[in-house]
């Protein structure tokens, strides 16, 4: 009896959808590094994560030279280019050619360099919402690492006791935490508040809520802010009956964390107080923070366009601060002895830029966030209209902008979720130059 000859099928590949992200490996292992126990007792240097974040940049380089395609619209290379101008000339006002070259090159990589390379490896809004989820991922690991630390009071010192919530980050990074899990709850609202599938909408809502407590103990005012700030925001963009309901649901949520459960209410309630109390009677750590301000203004002061140059603050401090700065902040538990950490920026990345860069920087680098930020806006209006399958990406990416240039008025870059927080905006330029546009789910792979 003849056989006829089996008919042979093409082999799948294996595992096809992790193969299609593999142009985002580089940017997932930046990510996944984050939850590395952060090296204790060294003043800055380079991390894992930001040697990584290098080999994103190479990665994005190699791949536009096989590819043989025009790295970016003139658009894109306006926006993302434009913080070079002011860079190049408070670099040339430095102290010294270190600092100048050190305070070049890392504020090229947070601004410049890793968010244009982000950009270009992000393909569609698939690639955009798996690393939605890496951030959210990195966001619930940490979250869970500070929550256990609140609870056993293994965490950083707080009034006498360690229970502040710092993840992996440790007590002299005490907003690292706080930005990696405020990230990810801008993700998983947006996500939440898109048009998406509902299982995914529903697991998000759920790790929204799940990392309030996380972001609760972690006692960090400028997150809270930011992220009640950013988020009320989302909720509007959204579409007002939404946010009704998502608001409710959050609030109710809260009142079951903080009074049902007792979650360090007492706590909470003072350093919530404690916000519309800096003056009155504000704590050390405010003073602390209120005469750096001034500080960084006087140095804008006597260098209005230039600045001091780049790394120039803490060398300039001591002739601009009054004698109410203290000597520097007091750290110590999760794991580490007892240290004063100098202070050596002002916390307010508008006046770090401000009074090492002039007003030529600070022109350049705002000028580049708010033409992101416009550009962004304008796309979620355009994806409420005619794409809703792309509001979800258009709520992440405003989401992320916003909390971070509202953060940005209690913090500055430094630590190591400084490279997360190039990831962000590396996000946000997708959607407000590629992604807001009328493009379909997938391009072409």
């Amino acid at each position: 009896m003849s056989h006829s000859p089996a008919l042979t099928l093409p082999r799948r590949a294996p595992f096809p959808r992790v193969a299609s992200f593999a142009p985002l490996l580089p940017v997932f292992l930046v990510i996944a590094l984050l939850a590395l126990p952060a090296a204790q007792g060294t003043d800055g240097g380079a991390t894992p994560a930001d040697a990584v974040s290098g080999l994103v940049v190479l990665h994005c380089a190699i791949r536009l030279v096989r590819e043989r395609r025009r790295p970016l619209s003139r658009t894109a290379a306006v926006v993302l280019g434009l913080p070079v101008v002011g860079l190049a000339v408070a670099a040339v006002g430095a102290s010294s050619p270190a600092a100048g070259i050190g305070g070049l090159g890392r504020y090229l990589q947070i601004f410049v360099l890793v968010p244009a390379s982000v950009l270009l490896l992000v393909r569609d809004r698939r690639d955009f919402r798996v690393l939605a989820w890496a951030f959210i991922g990195l966001a619930l690991f940490q979250g869970a690492v500070g929550v256990h630390q609140f609870v056993t009071g293994t965490g950083a010192s707080y009034q006498g006791e360690e229970i502040r919530a710092v993840g992996t980050f440790g007590p002299t990074d005490v907003m690292g935490m706080a930005t990696v899990v405020s990230f990810g709850l801008m993700c998983s609202v947006g996500l939440a508040l898109g048009s998406g599938a509902a299982r995914q909408r529903a697991v998000a809502a759920g790790c929204a809520l799940v990392l309030l407590a996380p972001l609760a103990v972690s006692f960090s005012r400028g997150a809270w802010i930011a992220t009640a700030a950013a988020c009320t925001l989302q909720l509007v963009l959204a579409g007002m009956r939404r946010a009704l309901k998502v608001g409710a649901v959050v609030a109710a949520s809260a009142v079951i964390l903080v009074g049902g459960l007792g979650l360090g209410s007492a706590m909470l309630q003072e350093r919530i107080s404690s916000i519309t109390q800096v003056t009155d009677a504000p704590d050390q750590s405010v003073t602390d923070r209120y005469t750096m301000w001034a500080a960084a203004t006087d140095m804008w002061s006597q260098h209005p366009l230039t600045g001091v140059g780049l790394k120039g603050f803490p060398e300039h401090r001591d002739g601009h601060a009054s004698l109410a700065l203290s000597s520097g902040s007091d750290t110590e538990g999760a794991g580490a002895a007892f240290r004063k950490q100098p202070l050596l920026s002002p916390h307010n990345m508008y006046l770090l830029v401000l009074s090492e860069q002039g007003l030529i920087g600070l022109l350049a680098l705002g000028g580049s966030w708010l033409a992101l930020l416009v550009c962004g806006l304008r796309g979620l209006v355009r994806a409420r209209r005619s794409a809703p399958a792309g509001l979800d990406c258009a709520l992440v990416a405003c989401g992320l902008l916003i909390w971070q240039l509202i953060d940005f008025l209690y913090a500055d870059i430094g630590g190591p979720a400084t490279v997360l927080t190039a990831v962000a905006f590396g996000l946000a330029a997708w959607w407000a130059l590629v992604g807001g546009d009328d493009m379909p789910e997938a391009s072409a792979r």
